[in-house]
Protein backbone atom coordinates (compact mmCIF):
# COMPACT_ATOMS: atom_id res chain seq x y z
CA UNK A 1 0.00 0.00 0.00
CA UNK A 2 1.18 3.55 -1.22
CA UNK A 3 2.12 5.71 1.67
CA UNK A 4 3.83 9.27 1.61
CA UNK A 5 5.12 10.67 5.13
CA UNK A 6 6.19 14.00 5.82
CA UNK A 7 8.67 14.84 8.59
CA UNK A 8 10.83 18.15 9.27
CA UNK A 9 7.83 21.03 9.72
CA UNK A 10 7.93 22.96 12.82
CA UNK A 11 8.07 26.50 14.40
CA UNK A 12 10.84 29.05 12.92
CA UNK A 13 10.83 32.72 13.18
CA UNK A 14 10.26 34.90 9.86
CA UNK A 15 13.73 34.91 8.05
CA UNK A 16 14.55 31.18 9.13
CA UNK A 17 14.58 28.45 6.99
CA UNK A 18 13.35 24.61 6.89
CA UNK A 19 13.70 21.46 5.14
CA UNK A 20 11.02 19.34 4.58
CA UNK A 21 11.23 15.41 3.88
CA UNK A 22 8.90 13.00 2.05
CA UNK A 23 9.24 9.46 2.48
CA UNK A 24 7.66 7.07 0.17
CA UNK A 25 6.79 3.43 0.66
CA UNK A 26 4.57 0.96 -1.33
CA UNK A 27 5.75 2.97 -4.50
CA UNK A 28 8.80 3.68 -6.49
CA UNK A 29 8.63 6.91 -6.32
CA UNK A 30 10.60 7.77 -9.51
CA UNK A 31 7.66 6.85 -11.59
CA UNK A 32 5.65 9.68 -9.72
CA UNK A 33 6.04 13.60 -10.10
CA UNK A 34 6.17 15.03 -6.68
CA UNK A 35 3.79 17.83 -5.49
CA UNK A 36 4.41 20.05 -2.38
CA UNK A 37 0.62 21.60 -1.13
CA UNK A 38 -0.08 23.39 1.37
CA UNK A 39 -3.29 24.33 2.84
CA UNK A 40 -4.80 26.84 5.72
CA UNK A 41 -7.87 25.80 7.79
CA UNK A 42 -11.10 27.01 5.61
CA UNK A 43 -8.86 27.75 2.27
CA UNK A 44 -8.34 25.62 -0.78
CA UNK A 45 -5.11 23.54 -0.68
CA UNK A 46 -2.51 25.24 -3.15
CA UNK A 47 0.60 23.60 -4.92
CA UNK A 48 3.73 25.14 -4.01
CA UNK A 49 6.26 23.44 -5.83
CA UNK A 50 6.38 20.29 -7.61
CA UNK A 51 9.22 18.25 -9.27
CA UNK A 52 9.09 15.84 -12.75
CA UNK A 53 10.31 11.86 -12.68
CA UNK A 54 13.98 12.22 -12.90
CA UNK A 55 14.09 15.98 -11.90
CA UNK A 56 14.67 17.72 -15.26
CA UNK A 57 11.21 20.25 -14.92
CA UNK A 58 10.38 22.32 -12.00
CA UNK A 59 6.94 24.54 -11.11
CA UNK A 60 7.35 26.75 -8.18
CA UNK A 61 4.53 28.99 -7.24
CA UNK A 62 5.22 32.83 -7.77
CA UNK A 63 4.99 33.34 -3.66
CA UNK A 64 7.76 31.12 -3.26
CA UNK A 65 10.10 31.28 -6.23
CA UNK A 66 13.28 31.68 -5.36
CA UNK A 67 13.01 30.97 -1.78
CA UNK A 68 11.71 27.53 -2.06
CA UNK A 69 13.63 24.33 -3.81
CA UNK A 70 12.14 20.92 -4.43
CA UNK A 71 14.34 18.00 -5.43
CA UNK A 72 14.06 14.17 -5.09
CA UNK A 73 16.20 11.65 -4.12
CA UNK A 74 14.55 8.69 -6.06
CA UNK A 75 17.31 6.21 -4.74
CA UNK A 76 16.22 6.44 -1.21
CA UNK A 77 12.66 7.06 -2.68
CA UNK A 78 12.41 10.43 -0.58
CA UNK A 79 11.45 14.50 -2.08
CA UNK A 80 12.50 17.36 -0.09
CA UNK A 81 11.30 21.15 0.20
CA UNK A 82 14.09 23.44 1.20
CA UNK A 83 12.45 26.61 2.66
CA UNK A 84 14.49 29.66 3.27
CA UNK A 85 13.86 33.20 4.11
CA UNK A 86 10.18 32.49 5.61
CA UNK A 87 7.59 34.73 6.09
CA UNK A 88 4.59 34.59 8.78
CA UNK A 89 2.31 34.23 5.41
CA UNK A 90 3.95 30.56 4.55
CA UNK A 91 2.39 29.24 7.89
CA UNK A 92 0.37 26.44 6.62
CA UNK A 93 0.22 22.92 7.04
CA UNK A 94 2.10 21.20 4.13
CA UNK A 95 1.55 18.35 2.03
CA UNK A 96 3.17 15.76 -0.28
CA UNK A 97 1.75 14.44 -3.27
CA UNK A 98 2.55 12.09 -6.01
CA UNK A 99 1.04 11.68 -9.18
CA UNK A 100 1.86 8.81 -11.80
CA UNK A 101 3.21 9.96 -15.05
CA UNK A 102 4.91 8.40 -18.04
CA UNK A 103 6.62 11.28 -19.17
CA UNK A 104 9.67 12.73 -17.70
CA UNK A 105 9.05 16.56 -18.12
CA UNK A 106 5.46 16.80 -17.08
CA UNK A 107 4.56 18.60 -13.88
CA UNK A 108 0.99 18.64 -12.42
CA UNK A 109 -0.20 21.60 -10.92
CA UNK A 110 -3.80 20.59 -9.72
CA UNK A 111 -4.30 18.83 -6.43
CA UNK A 112 -6.94 16.72 -8.44
CA UNK A 113 -4.56 14.98 -10.52
CA UNK A 114 -2.45 13.34 -7.47
CA UNK A 115 -2.66 9.62 -6.40
CA UNK A 116 -1.09 9.68 -3.29
CA UNK A 117 -1.11 12.25 -0.30
CA UNK A 118 0.52 12.42 3.02
CA UNK A 119 -1.05 13.57 5.99
CA UNK A 120 0.90 16.38 6.35
CA UNK A 121 3.47 18.63 8.28
CA UNK A 122 2.86 21.69 10.06
CA UNK A 123 5.02 25.00 9.73
CA UNK A 124 4.47 27.82 11.57
CA UNK A 125 6.43 30.80 11.08
CA UNK A 126 6.35 33.65 14.07
CA UNK A 127 6.82 37.21 13.75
Amino acid sequence: QAQLVESGGGLVQAGGSLRLSCAASGIFLSNYIVGWFRQAPGKEREIVAAISREGGNTFYAHSVRGRFTVSRDDGKNMAYLQMTSLKTEDTDVYYCAADYMLDRWTITESPDAYDHWGRGTQVTVSS
